[in-house]
């Protein structure tokens, strides 16, 4: 899967995104939108993480999807 089905379907991703990243909340992904970086930047902000560090779990999460 790549990342352009994720944006284009970010209604049914959100529970996904949501199960795994458990402190964003339902505001994150309304602003987060299906924008894999506004994604990362807030994984960043909430779990204290690098952002190299983010982006390589999104890429993860993704290759499970």
């Amino acid at each position: 899967m790549n990342w352009n089905q994720v944006e284009g379907n970010w209604e049914q991703f959100k529970g996904k995104v949501q199960t795994q990243w458990g402190k964003l909340t339902g505001d994150d992904l309304d602003v987060i939108a299906g924008d894999r970086k506004q994604l990362a930047g807030k994984i960043q902000e909430r779990y204290g993480k690098a952002e190299d560090e983010a982006d390589r779990e999104v890429d993860d999460w993704l290759s499970r999807h």
